[in-house]
């Protein structure tokens, strides 16, 4: 199927030879000439568009799902509306329970074998993986030319990034990345805020995530025996070769850099998001990061990192900092409209020529001299209202449509979140440029930004 062909037109192809024969079949009985045949042909022919486009826009997409449990059910859920194919797991015992919620769907453990077997019969994937295996199976349906959902961070390195970016770009294909809070209304009103320029020009943005969750162990645990319902080898994927550690599967694998990103790739995602959506902004050409002593198991407890993106259109230079298990200074001087301390947990603090903007998933304020305003006039409404994230991806392929979060907007995103873990282990700012994907100024940086993969899997 040519990467530009939707399978909405494919389907009500199918659909539509039956209806065509059959109505060829009324109309040409052998008392039927050829003037008779002619009038009542054009008159039903008449109906074709209308019927066209009614089961065009009534065909279900074939979705196939890879992951089935935790965060992958609820993308799995989020897509239930269209039909669901066929879903790969690692760990018999998620898929059992996606198949009983989804009884009719095929089963695999291995997604490589699902999508070489069910290539014909699925049109788009949904990936939902620990972050190490995102990128394989992301590239191999992109390269068989499925669309695709996949969830943040959109990779494990920037390397896969820009492969997935460009694949999605080479195909022609409608992507998206899990960052759901982007579908929500507030992060519509934050940005329709900043951009209408109420609190000026924007100086510096600091965003933090402060959770109480340990992303530090600083060693895997004492190796044991994997449960009987996982394949410890196929969970591993790319990643080197070691003995199952109890919890590892299916949370604490975000504790190590085999497999996970720590706080800044599970969260900089969505939280950075609205400030790269609000400042319309790529990605960093200075990145410094700050944190404890380096771990080659595990990602830190905390992380500070300087971003520092080159002057846009009607903006200056800007300078974005990220606190992982932080919180930044600012917020102990920012008050309440009755002068109050605010009290606020993770989120995002915008900083103007002429006030603020303090943002979190869910509510923001708009601040004068350090305080909030009660009520302010705000800008009309100018960026739709989501239907949903996971809609927004299904009704783009159907409609030849485009979504918030595809692969070049997310690549961008992803690779300024990797980067910041990437300049952390370097211990060195880092100079960055974007067009070719290379480190400037360290010569040993390039290989911070890929991996080797294990034997039998690729990108």
């Amino acid at each position: 199927m040519p990467a530009n062909t939707h399978p909405h037109h494919r389907h009500s192809e199918r659909k539509l030879a039956k209806p065509c024969s059959a109505i060829y079949r009324r109309m040409m009985t052998p008392t039927t000439n050829r003037r008779q045949f002619t009038k009542r042909t054009l008159g039903g022919l008449a109906a074709f568009p209308f019927i066209a486009r009614m089961q065009a826009a009534n065909s279900k997409l074939r979705i196939a799902a890879i992951g089935t449990g935790n965060r992958a059910k609820a993308d799995i859920d989020g897509v239930a509306h269209e039909h669901l194919v066929a879903f790969a797991d690692v760990d018999q015992q998620f898929l059992a329970l996606a198949h009983q919620t989804y009884s009719g769907v095929k089963t695999y453990q291995d997604f490589r074998v699902m999508l070489e077997k069910e290539e014909n019969r699925i049109d788009a994937v949904v990936v939902g993986t620990p972050d190490h295996t995102h990128a394989p199976a992301a590239a191999m349906a992109l390269r068989m030319g499925k669309h695709v959902y996949c969830e943040k961070p959109l990779t494990h390195t920037v390397h896969e990034s820009r492969t997935l970016m460009s694949l999605a770009k080479e195909k022609n294909l409608i992507t998206q990345m899990g960052t759901q809070i982007h579908a929500g209304e507030n992060y519509r009103e934050v940005v329709e805020l900043i951009r209408s320029q109420i609190i000026g020009p924007i100086k510096e943005v600091h965003v933090w995530m402060n959770t109480s969750l340990n992303y530090s162990d600083g060693h895997f645990a004492t190796p044991t025996t994997a449960p009987s319902s996982l394949d410890w080898d196929l969970w591993l994927g790319p990643a080197p070769k070691r003995p199952y550690s109890d919890g590892i599967h299916p949370f604490n694998w975000r504790k190590f850099w085999d497999y996970g990103t720590g706080r800044l790739g599970d969260f900089g995602c969505h939280y950075l998001d609205l400030v790269h959506w609000a400042l319309d902004l790529k990605q960093p050409v200075r990145i410094q990061a700050n944190g404890p002593q380096l771990s080659s198991v595990s990602p830190p407890s905390w992380l500070k990192v300087d971003y520092h993106y080159a002057a846009g259109k009607d903006r200056p230079p800007l300078k974005v900092t990220w606190y992982g298990g932080l919180k930044p200074p600012h917020l102990t001087q920012l008050k309440t409209a009755d002068g109050h301390p605010i009290d606020w947990g993770s989120g995002q603090l915008f900083v103007g020529s002429d006030g603020m903007v303090l943002s979190n998933y869910s509510n923001h304020f708009l601040l004068k001299n350090g305080r909030a305003l009660n009520s302010f006039d705000r800008p009309p409404a100018s960026i739709p209202r989501s239907i949903g994230h996971h809609r927004e991806w299904t009704e783009a392929i159907r409609n030849n449509g485009s979504t918030t979060c595809n692969f070049d907007y997310a690549g961008n995103l992803s690779q300024t979140v990797l980067l910041g873990s990437v300049a952390y282990k370097l211990g060195k700012p880092l100079e960055w440029e974007a067009t070719r994907g290379i480190i400037t100024n360290l010569a040993d940086g390039q290989t911070h930004l890929h991996k080797e993969y294990r034997s039998g899997w690729s990108l």
